[in-house]
Order: structure tokens, then C-alpha cells, then sequence
């Protein structure tokens, strides 16, 4: 039997040597060095279009990727994930959001403990009680139906709900859902202007119940509540979700829904996470999203490595940064409501990926999750577009490019941009081509000589498209299945754990002990200068 761990560094060294051996060759000029390219490297997954062939690797290099992830154990570490084993092996956990959106009957496992019936109970409850308060049947404390909900939460707590309302809410809801992630007091003054205590649901979100944020918040929608309802029903009004239901409970909601600690939080908008959107959606809706990521799902777990679409999203972007330097991504999506996808992404990614060790505790060696960045397209085409373009590094970019936005008609003036991008990055343009152009529309010799250097393009910069019909609760459940599969897959190939988030607690702790020094009346010994500097000064503000 040959050892794995040469067998991953051989793989390794094969995929550094056709990094280098591509390192000058031109996207472009791969269509015709290989005719099935655009077939080989598009294929369709749980209803999205995948378009990789303007990536940068050659076939040589695709291979070489292909490689490496059969050497590091993808296939077994991919069972690992669906079986329930502990994926999370710092805090010895079991990873099974997939569970969360199984159908029922499913048979999925947490470290060998069943855990489809109860998933199954909660998402009962969660649907009797979403159409109960669409439908006027769960109302306030003085008998009026919830008109809007109030979100509070942060993180994983936070973005996954807010992207899926974003993207899927009617233009004129029947209930208005805002949200309140960050600590500070405009946030919640802005989320309960023009609110009704009478009619407004508080839903808090918090796996711990224990985060200071969250909890602050939570805290300032209690006290709004009381004053408006004088102090009478506010259980009503205030609901729980948490993996730590006792704490709820004590802070005051009336009633709480429950998910496990094998549901990270930057992966728990399926579960009851997510049930200010079931209600102020309706089921139907948040059903569809846990069906189209289902579907992925499935193709992850059967499709076979070489078509298997998270997949090739990994190895597309660990040859990008691993085999050709790139630090950064920007994802552009041309779609309106898919404005907050580049948020979710940098936690989903940045905060699974953004690690320095490997799995057994030793210094990585190379470079792991890149940078991630983005707005909506064709906003970001005035904005940091013309980096990319034309900055001295290479940024790889991801389009994801709705054909139906709003209405029946194709929107052609939005997803004509989105190609005309792609298109623009891979082609570029020499400065003779600048050149001849401005001497064509009659421009002068010597300014054109003058100006082609800055009309020049230097091109040969890699993207992806991925393409949906209509932004369905289907579609976008299929689309975040497939980022957190592809984010699994790069931490298998890294080998490190996509699953903890230590760089997270650090801060928390800190600010803990700067906020007892605050109740103390100023900076203890125990505090840098730079900090107890800062301190002294936000506690006592110059004058107007």
C-alpha cells in the first residue's frame, strides 16, 4: 500500500510543475489547443449553468488538479462529511448542515447518534408556527396579527437570513422583516422606526446565547417592547433560536426553537436560523430553498470528481491561488437581489478558510483562502473593475448572472455587461491594437503613440460564470449549497479545518476585559499603551 502523505506531496509537486509550465500560456489560445474545452469544463448542476473554461489552468493543469484532490482524501473526507464522523476536529464536532435540508425520511447520523427525526420535528414546528403567524393565528399580546419581525442576531446568525430575504422577498411583503446585527445603537433605532410594538415579532438569534453583541441588542428590543406594551405579553413577541435553549428561556422569550452544535453557525441558515424568513416568506418558499440545496447535495455526494461542480469551483480557485499567486477574488453578481452574496461568501469562506495550521497542528506552507470581495454587477464596473482589469496583480473573477431578474423578458442589458466582462478580461488588448483604433477614428499618430499604453489591456485574467434562469428559492438554495461545498473541498486539499473559527473568539475575550476596565473607570496596567490610550480618549470625547 503506498503512503498517503507522499502520495499528497508527489501530487503536489506535479501540480507546481504544470502551474509553472502554463504560467505564460493564454486562456484564449486553449480553445483551440484543446476543442472540448468549453465541454469538458461546463456542465449543469441541480439547475445552474457552470461556464469554467476561461479559467486560467491548462488541461495539463486541470489534471494535475484533479489529482491532487483524489490525494488528499476528498472522496473519503466528502463521505466523512455526509456520514456524521468529526469533520471538526478541534472541537470534535460532527458538520451536518446537509441534514438540515434532507427530505424527510432521510437517516443522517451526528457521531453516530440519529438525527433526521428530530431535524424533522423542528422543521414541523418551525412550519406550523411561519404560516401561523402569516396567517393571523400566532398574534401579539393584544390579539393583533405581526405586521413585521425584527431579526436580531450577527454573523452566521445575521447573513445567511438577511441574503435569503433580500434575494426572495415580494416587492410589497405582507410582513416587513428588518434586521439588526451590529452593536451599535443606530442600527436597532433605524430597524424599529416606523414599527408598531403592538404588531412587531422579535425574533433572536444566537447558538450560544451567550454573544455580547446579540445579547446587547436583544436586550434594547425587550426594553422597546415593554415601554409599547406596557409591560404586559411580551413573551409574545420575543422568540428564541439557540443550541442553548435554557438561556433563552432565562432571558425572557416566550418561546424558542432549537438546532444543534453540529450546526456551524455560518451554516445554520437552513435549520430554525432561518425562521423570521419562513414566516415572513412563507413556507413554500423557505421549503424551495432547503430543496434546491438538497439537489446540490446530491450532486456533490454522487457526480463523479472531473464533473462535479463544487468541486472544479475548488480546484479552479486553489490553481488560481496555489499555482498562480492570486491573493484576492472578487464575485460579482448581476442580480439586484443578490447584492448581500458577496458578504455571506467572505464569511462562509474568509472565516472557514482563513487558517495558518493544518489539521494536525503544523504551520502551513502555502497560501490557503484568498481575499474576497464584490458588489453587484454593473455597480462594480464603476467601481474597483478598472483594478482588475488593469491593476499589476491578478484578481480572478466570479460572475454569477441571472437571465430573468424582474419580469419575463430577459434582461440582455444586465447579463450583456456580465459577458462583455468575462470576455474583456480574458481577451484584453495590446497597445498596437489601442494604437490602430485611435488612428482609425482619426486621432493624431503622436498622440496615439502617446495614449495606447494607458488604452492597453493586459488580459489573460481568469473568471467563472454561473447561470440561473430566474433567481428561484430554488436556484438560490442550489447556489449557497454549492459555495459551501466548494469551501469544503478547498479546506480537504489545504488540509486544514474549514469548520473552527479561533481567530473569531480571540477578539471577543479581549473585548470582554477592555469593557471590565471600562466599568472599572479607565485602562488597567495589564493593557498595551497604543490601547489604553484609545480607551482613555472614547471615554472622555473632546467637547463639541
Amino acid at each position: 500500500m503506498s503512503d498517503p502523505v507522499l502520495d499528497r506531496a508527489q501530487a503536489w509537486s506535479a501540480f507546481d510543475a504544470a502551474a509553472a509550465a502554463s504560467a505564460s500560456a493564454r486562456i484564449v489560445d486553449q480553445f483551440a489547443a484543446d476543442p472540448d474545452r468549453l465541454a469538458r469544463l461546463s456542465l449543469e448542476a441541480a439547475g445552474l449553468y457552470l461556464d469554467m473554461s476561461k479559467q486560467s489552468w491548462t488541461r495539463e493543469g486541470f489534471e494535475a488538479c484533479l489529482a491532487l484532490a483524489q490525494a488528499s482524501g476528498l472522496v473519503e473526507r466528502r463521505a466523512a462529511l455526509f456520514g456524521g464522523e468529526a469533520v471538526n476536529g478541534t472541537e470534535g464536532r460532527a458538520v451536518l448542515h446537509t441534514a438540515l435540508r434532507a427530505p424527510d425520511g432521510a437517516n443522517d447520523h451526528a457521531l453516530g447518534e440519529p438525527v433526521s427525526a428530530e431535524v424533522e420535528a423542528v422543521r414541523a414546528e418551525m412550519k406550523t408556527y411561519a404560516v401561523a403567524v402569516r396567517s393571523g393565528a400566532a398574534a401579539g399580546a393584544t390579539g393583533r396579527r405581526f405586521e413585521a419581525i425584527v431579526h436580531v442576531g450577527i454573523g452566521g446568525s445575521d447573513l445567511g437570513p438577511r441574503l435569503v430575504w433580500d434575494a426572495l422577498k415580494p416587492l410589497d411583503p405582507a410582513i416587513d422583516l428588518r434586521f439588526v446585527a451590529n452593536i451599535d445603537p443606530r442600527d436597532m433605532a433605524e430597524a424599529l422606526t416606523g414599527l408598531d410594538p403592538e404588531t412587531t415579532l422579535v425574533v433572536v438569534v444566537s447558538k450560544t446565547f451567550t454573544t455580547q453583541e446579540t445579547l446587547a441588542n436583544a436586550e434594547a428590543a425587550k426594553a422597546w417592547l415593554a415601554a409599547g406594551l406596557s409591560g404586559k405579553g411580551i413573551e409574545a413577541h420575543f422568540i428564541g433560536v439557540t443550541a442553548a435553549p435554557d438561556k433563552a428561556a432565562a432571558f425572557g422569550c416566550g418561546r424558542t426553537f432549537a438546532f444543534r452544535d453540529w450546526v456551524g453557525g455560518r451554516y445554520s441558515l437552513w435549520s430554525a436560523v432561518s425562521l423570521s424568513c419562513a414566516a415572513a416568506l412563507g413556507w413554500e418558499a423557505f421549503q424551495g430553498l432547503l430543496d434546491g440545496a438538497a439537489a446540490m447535495d446530491r450532486h456533490f455526494a454522487e457526480a463523479p470528481l472531473e464533473r462535479n461542480a463544487p468541486v472544479l469551483m475548488a480546484l479552479a480557485q486553489v490553481w488560481n491561488v496555489d499555482g498562480l499567486g492570486c491573493t484576492a477574488r472578487t464575485v460579482a453578481p448581476y442580480a439586484h437581489a443578490l447584492r448581500r452574496l458577496p458578504s455571506f461568501l467572505q464569511q462562509l469562506e474568509m472565516e472557514s478558510n482563513g487558517k495558518r495550521v493544518h489539521r494536525d497542528g503544523t504551520p502551513v506552507t502555502r497560501q490557503t483562502c484568498p481575499v474576497v470581495f464584490g458588489e453587484p454587477g454593473t455597480n462594480g464596473q464603476h467601481a474597483f473593475f478598472q483594478q482588475i482589469h488593469q491593476g499589476p496583480q491578478t484578481v480572478p473573477a466570479e460572475f454569477v448572472i441571472v437571465a430573468r431578474t424582474h419580469g419575463e423578458a430577459p434582461e440582455s442589458p444586465l447579463w450583456a455587461n456580465a459577458l462583455a466582462q468575462g470576455q474583456a478580461l480574458m481577451l484584453g488588448k495590446t497597445a498596437d491594437q489601442a494604437r490602430s483604433e485611435m488612428l482609425a477614428a482619426g486621432t493624431d499618430a503622436a498622440e496615439a503613440d502617446r495614449l495606447a499604453p494607458h488604452r492597453a489591456f493586459p488580459g489573460n485574467r481568469p473568471s467563472t460564470a454561473i447561470v440561473m434562469d430566474r433567481l428561484t428559492p430554488q436556484a438560490l438554495g442550489a447556489l449557497l449549497a454549492l459555495y459551501e461545498h466548494k469551501t469544503f473541498v478547498e479546506g480537504v486539499i489545504w488540509d486544514i479545518n474549514s469548520f473552527d473559527q479561533w481567530g473569531v473568539e480571540l477578539g471577543k475575550v479581549l473585548a470582554k476585559a477592555i469593557l471590565t476596565d471600562v466599568v472599572a473607570g479607565g485602562p488597567s496596567q495589564a493593557l498595551d499603551p497604543s490601547t489604553g490610550a484609545l480607551m482613555a480618549r472614547l471615554m472622555n470625547p473632546s467637547p463639541d
